[in-house]
């Protein structure tokens, strides 16, 4: 009799332990999978961020050009012959001689 006892209390133990490494195993694998969801999250948040980034660089680049276009006519019109500043370059106040304009 004492040896079913015995006998018992194998199968037991080793039916815990089976049910402790089961959990284990499902707790492991559901991090797992979470883990994966959480780098899907991230890459759709890249993605979606994209045409917003392109969309932005798009409108920077029209301001962009469209003050280089009229930094570029001013600086023509004031180096044209007969302009009202005179056509000097750059250094500013045409202090003449050495030295400059600072």
């Amino acid at each position: 009799m004492e040896f079913l006892g015995v006998l018992g209390v194998v199968i037991v133990l080793i039916l815990g332990w089976g049910i402790v490494i089961y959990n284990k195993l499902v707790r492991q694998r559901n991090m797992v999978l979470e883990g994966w969801s959480g780098i899907d999250v991230q890459l759709k948040r890249r993605s979606n961020l994209i045409p917003n980034l392109i969309e932005s660089v798009k409108g920077y680049m029209g301001h962009e050009l469209g003050v280089l276009e009229k930094v570029t006519e001013l600086r023509s019109k004031s180096m044209a012959p007969g302009s009202s500043s005179g056509g000097g370059g750059a250094g500013g106040g045409g202090g003449g001689g050495g030295g400059g304009g600072w």
